[in-house]
């Protein structure tokens, strides 16, 4: 292993509102050893997600916030080289947090290893890991959708919002997404089945929202909070629910931003409720089983966008924060043995 170079990128300084590529360095350090328990992995993809900027940031998060000078967090699916725990051997594919590097050592007990035979192993980064689990979870659990209710999705594209909208369109709901772009507003509509995309960059969100809900709304799954929030607040119906799943006009903000009304929630009897994905860890075979299903029988489809190169994870990742990305963004680290 004396031959090997690991390629980090480290957080050089905490971003103050959007990040810039020079928050970020690349480094090198030698290969560490596996100890007893631990296991030696190559990074095959790394996933890219919004909540990672919040634990870049100086502020309290709901975990664990990035040191100085030290490996940016993230999902990670890598190859075992070298293992001491027994339920592990070298060239075994495994789901990891190893974080933004080529290689890393991880206690065995923190892996999940994969079968590469069921879906492409990127895909549990996305739609079969942490956001198809938070989609899945999120609107069954909260929002509970009803046949015929009408759905309201923001971020409708990402990795989050396109698989959350699907599954509501499964559960016989009328399903309308919120996109930053038309060939977003497109692709939910044409190629995802939602039965209306409205782009908020060029339309009036109230008035295109009342067009394509004319009688109101009962489930809004938000990954984006502020404006668009406020403005789903003025058209929930009696008893609506809303999973709160995400912050993302938030996220680069550099004080507070201004609350929207609340008084609707009070009017309407609705519920809001904040959602962590790590709460329901218990539903992730149900969850499986059911996606996975779903996807063989082409119910629910499924978009990647794949960066390559370690050294490009900090551009990526500001772009993500913009919108720029178009599907679940992951970073191609090194090649897969097993994509053909």
């Amino acid at each position: 292993m004396s031959d090997l170079i690991n390629k980090q990128i480290l957080l050089k300084s905490r971003p103050v509102g959007e990040p810039k590529e020079s928050d970020f360095t690349l480094a090198e350090a030698p290969i560490s050893q596996p100890g007893e328990g631990e296991v030696l992995s190559r990074t095959i993809y790394l996933s890219l997600d919004p909540y990672m900027r919040g634990l870049i940031s100086e502020g309290e998060s709901y975990a664990a916030n990035v040191e100085l000078n030290s490996v940016v967090v993230g999902g990670t699916v890598s190859q075992v080289i070298q293992s001491n725990h027994p339920q592990f051997q070298a060239g075994d594919f495994v789901l990891s947090r190893n974080g933004w590097q080529t290689y890393a050592v991880a206690k065995g007990a923190t892996l999940q290893k994969l079968d590469p035979s069921q879906a492409p192993l990127s895909y549990s980064l996305g739609v079969l890991g942490m956001p198809g689990l938070t989609a899945y979870t999120a609107l069954l659990d909260i929002g509970q959708p009803k046949p015929g209710e009408t759905v309201v999705v923001s971020a409708a594209s990402g990795a989050v919002g396109a698989v959350a909208g699907q599954i509501a369109k499964i559960k016989g709901c009328r399903v309308i997404g919120i996109v930053g772009s038309d060939d977003k507003r497109d692709y939910i509509v044409k190629e995802l089945g939602f039965d209306v995309g409205i782009n908020r960059k060029t339309e009036e969100l109230n008035a295109a929202l009342k067009a394509a809900a004319p009688d109101g709304i009962d489930v809004y799954f938000d990954n984006t909070a502020g404006v668009i929030l406020e403005t789903v607040l003025q058209q929930i119906n009696l008893g609506a629910r809303i999973p709160l799943v995400g912050l993302i006009s938030e996220y680069n903000a550099t004080s507070a931003p201004p609350g929207p009304n609340l008084r609707p929630l009070l009017i309407k009897r609705a519920l809001i409720k904040g959602f962590l994905v790590s709460d329901y860890q218990h539903r992730a075979n149900e969850f499986v089983s059911d996606v996975a299903g779903w996807l063989k029988s082409g119910q629910l489809k499924y978009q990647e966008d794949v960066v390559v190169g370690l050294e490009n994870a900090p551009r990526a990742f500001i772009g993500l924060l913009r919108g720029e990305n178009f599907g679940k963004l992951v970073v191609k680290v090194s090649e897969d043995p097993t994509a053909v």
